[in-house]
């Protein structure tokens, strides 16, 4: 593979003798000594809460933008090459450091907490803390569910040779997984994100030969997986509990920054909306060959034709050119990306499975892991990735503090941007690429409203049994396929489900970032609401956009859907986004 479609990480540092890299990690521990010396003196030394505040403000907005730069370099060093054992060294360092900020951070809190009554006048007072006034209330609402400060670094100590090597074991067995399959009369051995990306093969023979070689190879480190995900599970029942939260959901929900209120009306519209998806599933069954509901290995199985070479510079065409016709602002973010080296395109032995997007605000820019294929979907993919990059070229406006946004609010941009590169493709299709555009459009909304309930379902039930024993590996596998029975009904073949698909995503093994599936959901539907306004309103819209998405890391989601003008509480939001994915479910079965 030609490194024009590798990622650059020069910009951060050339490599891990790299003396840039060394000077940035003393400057880090010595953020950390003089942000413990100031808990441990000023605190209780300074007359002036106001100096306090500021003062802290200050240090972690320093340390985010630093550990953005550390973390990144590191991670996605390994996330290209499972075996590179100086970017795990240096991952375990960082970590292990950074539990040290744990007590200063506890004390901070509780200090604040005692001076809660004050913070309106000194936000009159002081510029900076009124610019930061939301940061520093939810620290004095996160009070509530904080252990004392011993106990909290005693945590964030464990966590690091708990959860989180849970974690890496996980990720790293995963990556470095080589399956055998017979391709072109040959055996050949593929990484797990190339055989998984095989279901979205023209030849059904070869999208059914790769899920059962992909259903094959989970057998052999299903113990790990198990061990891995009971651990996980086990550490955030026992500390949801410890902190007084009701469970790990209300834990998830409040630190998403959203209501119980607006889950429920999001849960009770996809439930409404699951028949119009199931007659979807059996009209696209029907048309493959099939009786009755669609195998899972045909789930992804691209429909329609079209003479388009998606090699990746098409790609890249297709994204700039989508994205420019909103904005130049996002078409030339796109630009810079692609220019740049921002993306790691192509799957490779050693590389992390699926795609992400890491926004490094230490240097303002993002990178984008992708495992480009050349299919429909995975342009979807690669535009959705560069939208949570916009999202971040947006919040690098503001503060380190005020650029962390919660998680169903960072799959709202991924997801419009999504939505853009539909539609434009839509606007310039032949007849006979319409099918294949429709269809590629409603799997998106299959994996992310009915997929997305089961893997909802499925973490759910884990928690709920997980807090009495574990899982074994054949528990797990019956939760997974009752989760998918209940999402996706009749719509599916019920001998061909996928009881491993929880070894599969990486998001249950995210000990932090609990729930990682209703997010998906919220910004799918979220983001189709704001572009039916974009539709509505033409370039008026855009600018409010682009400040909708600084808000996200300042504001609740509650306040933000307001800002837009929508109340996310009501259902009848949610069921507007769903019912334009009605009308294009019945635009693909009167196509077929």
């Amino acid at each position: 593979m030609s490194n024009q479609y590798q990622w650059s990480l020069n910009q951060l540092y050339l490599s891990f003798d790299d003396p840039k890299l060394e000077i940035d990690f003393q400057t880090y521990l010595q953020l950390i000594c003089d942000f413990s010396k100031f808990a441990n003196k000023e605190f209780y030394d300074t007359a002036s809460p106001q100096v306090i505040i500021e003062r802290y403000i200050d240090i972690e907005n320093q340390l985010g933008a630093l550990i953005s730069k550390l973390s990144a370099f590191a991670n996605l060093s390994q996330a290209t090459d499972a075996k590179n054992n100086n970017a795990q060294q240096w991952i375990d360092k960082i970590r292990k450091n950074g539990t040290k900020l744990t007590a200063p951070r506890v004390a901070f809190i509780y200090w604040l907490k005692e001076h809660a009554s004050q913070l309106e006048a000194l936000c009159v007072a002081s510029e900076t803390i009124q610019l930061h006034r939301f940061a520093l209330k939810e620290r004095i609402n996160d009070s509530l569910h904080l252990l004392s400060e011993k106990e909290e670094s005693l945590i964030s100590s464990m966590i690091q040779t708990g959860s989180s090597a849970w974690e890496g074991l996980q990720n790293k067995t995963t990556s470095l997984t080589m399956i055998p399959i017979e391709l072109d009369g040959a055996i050949k051995e593929l990484p797990l994100s190339a055989i998984r990306n095989l279901a979205f093969n023209k030849d059904q023979d070869i999208r059914k030969k790769a899920f059962e070689a992909e259903l094959g190879a989970y057998p052999k480190f299903i113990d790990i997986s198990a061990a891995a995900i009971n651990a996980i599970k086990g550490e955030v029942v026992t500390l949801s509990d410890k902190k007084g939260y009701a469970s790990p959901l209300q834990m998830s929900l409040e630190e998403s920054r959203m209501d119980e209120t607006i889950l429920a009306a999001l849960i009770g519209a996809m439930e409404e909306a699951l028949p119009i998806f199931r007659k979807y599933l059996k009209g696209k069954a029907k048309a493959l060959g099939h009786e009755g509901g669609l195998p899972f290995y045909d789930i992804f199985a691209p429909m329609g034709s079209s003479d388009r070479e998606l090699t990746i510079e098409h790609c890249k065409h297709i994204v700039e050119e989508s994205f420019s016709s909103f904005s130049s602002e996002l078409g030339d973010f796109a630009r810079q990306a692609f220019n740049e080296s921002w993306v790691d395109f192509e799957p490779r032995p050693g590389k992390r499975g699926g795609a992400f997007c890491s926004n490094i605000n230490g240097i303002k820019e993002s990178r984008f892991l992708c495992n480009y294929q050349g299919s429909m979907n995975n342009i979807i993919t690669v535009a959705h990735e560069l939208g949570h990059g916009f999202h971040g070229h947006n919040v690098f406006k503001e503060t380190v503090l005020n650029a962390s946004y919660p998680m169903p609010l960072a799959e709202t941009a991924s997801t419009f941007c999504e939505t853009i590169v539909k539609n434009r493709l839509m606007s310039q299709a032949t007849p006979s690429e319409q099918l294949l555009l429709v269809e590629t459009s409603i799997q998106g909304y299959n994996q992310i409203i009915v997929d997305i309930y089961s893997r909802f379902l499925f973490e759910s039930s884990v928690f709920e049994h997980r807090k009495s024993s574990s899982l074994s590996p054949e528990e797990l596998c019956e939760l997974m396929a009752d989760a998918q029975k209940k999402a996706y009904g009749d719509g599916l073949d019920e001998n061909t489900l996928h009881p491993y698909m929880w070894m599969n995503k990486v998001h249950y093994y995210y000990a932090s970032r609990n729930f990682y599936n209703f997010p998906y959901a919220f910004g799918l539907l979220f983001a189709m609401g704001l572009y039916a306004k974009y539709e509505q309103e033409g370039e008026a819209f855009v600018e409010r956009y682009n400040q909708m998405l600084r808000l996200t890391g300042k504001a609740s989601i509650k306040e933000v859907g307001a800002f837009m003008g929508i109340d996310l509480t009501d259902i009848h939001f949610w069921k507007g986004s769903l019912g334009l994915m009605e009308r294009d479910i019945e635009k693909f079965l009167s196509l077929i």
